[in-house]
């Protein structure tokens, strides 16, 4: 076991959900990654090992089928799972948002309809807010949906869809005027709708088409994708929550959970990469002594794993503050913004320690050298996090004059 990235005051049931997990991603994981990431193929027999362990339901309530597990939990297990392989803590990871978006404001019906098929892993959650013109600002999303009669309309196009295809429920954020009279502020007339589909590309149900996956530098085997909503018809019913006008408030309690899985992407990534840099280090040989013998080598890994360790704190107690039912906005975005940074920092100096080695496809570190700029912008850019965290701090020390 790592001495770096210990979580102090854990149960025994999490310390063995934890070793479980940590099993298998060194055995089902790290083997197999590189050489599915370069085919970007969609990794299903992880996703099915994934399904038997139960992780699909880790956070979904025991009374729905699930084990009721913590945040905190939940960050740890995508800890181990981002150090084997990044993106398939991506596939998790939008299932989760959407399961937690259900059971915080979805109807009773709509939780006894979904969460047992969501913990079982029979269905896929997949959620969308972004589109081609939006970037960071949600309150100019276009896509619509009109009531008629007891059903929607939906039409518009998203865009960085993650699961797209391999999803079979997706969250997906539109505009709803209606009882929403003009100059209404935009946050205040959106609406999340819970759009069923069939898994795959092209028109997976009438008004709706997932056109393919989108060719990324690296995040591969996870698909990618936009959503095309042309007429899209979904009964009333389907509104999370059962009212309009709350997908903003909803969509952003979701993505305030998911700043700490990010965060703990980038925690699991740094500690693989620091894993790398250390033992090539001492396999290396320059000027007749191993490299990790270099006090500019020495240097470089003591920064490396003072990072890990410093990511790592942060997130669990971003977790941990989330657990407590407390307002954690302002840890979250701290979380995600240092441990994305530290991420990218400690991905390049094991890079660096590789030397040309690094730059060759047969080691593992190039491909975490591609995939640690994702961390950078998902669930917002670290600009948005820096506005986030200032304008807590700023409420939390108000000056008193």
């Amino acid at each position: 076991m790592s001495r770096l990235a210990q979580t102090a005051g854990l149960t025994d049931i999490q310390q063995e959900i934890l070793a479980t997990v940590r099993d298998f991603v060194d055995k089902e994981i790290i083997p197999v990654a590189t050489g599915l990431e370069h085919r970007d193929e969609y990794p299903q027999q992880i996703v099915d090992g994934l399904k038997e362990l139960g992780l699909f339901g880790l956070m979904i309530p025991e009374e729905y089928g699930g084990l009721g597990e913590s945040l905190l939990t939940y960050a740890l297990c995508v800890e181990e799972i981002a150090r084997g392989w990044m993106s398939v803590s991506g596939i998790i990871n939008t299932h989760f948002i959407v399961a937690y978006m259900l059971k915080q404001h979805g109807t009773q019906e709509q939780k006894e309809t979904f969460l047992p098929r969501m913990a079982a892993g029979e269905v896929r959650g997949a959620f969308s807010m972004s589109e081609p013109g939006l970037g960071s600002d949600v309150s100019a999303i276009t896509s619509k949906g009109v009531q008629d009669g007891d059903e929607y309309v939906l039409n518009g196009q998203k865009m960085w869809l993650t699961n797209g295809g391999t999803s079979t429920l997706v969250a997906v954020l539109c505009r709803s005027d209606e009882g929403h009279p003009e100059g209404t502020a935009p946050h205040k007339s959106m609406t999340t709708f819970l759009v069923e589909k069939e898994p795959g590309f092209g028109e997976v149900r009438p008004g709706l088409t997932i056109p393919g996956k989108i060719d990324k530098m690296g995040y591969k085997g996870v698909d990618t994708t936009e959503l095309i909503m042309d007429g899209l018809r979904i009964p009333a019913n389907r509104v999370l929550g059962g009212v309009t006008g709350r997908g903003f408030y909803q969509m952003m309690d979701g993505v305030e959970v998911g700043r700490v899985n990010v965060a703990a992407r980038g925690c699991g990534v740094a500690q693989r990469a620091f894993e790398l840099g250390v033992s090539y280090a001492q396999q290396r040989h320059t000027f007749g002594k191993a490299i990790a013998q270099h006090q500019a080598i020495q240097f470089k890994l003591a920064e490396m794993a003072t990072k890990v360790e410093a990511a790592h704190a942060m997130m669990v107690n971003a977790a941990r503050k989330k657990d407590s039912g407390e307002r954690n906005d302002l840890e979250a975005g701290m979380a995600k913004y240092l441990a994305s940074e530290y991420c990218k920092e400690v991905v390049e100096d094991a890079f660096r320690i590789h030397g040309g080695y690094g730059f060759s496809k047969e080691y593992e570190i190039e491909r975490l050298y591609r995939e640690a700029p994702m961390l950078l912008i998902g669930e917002g850019t670290a600009e948005i996090q820096k506005m986030i965290i200032g304008r807590r701090l700023l409420e939390e020390y108000r000056f008193q004059g």
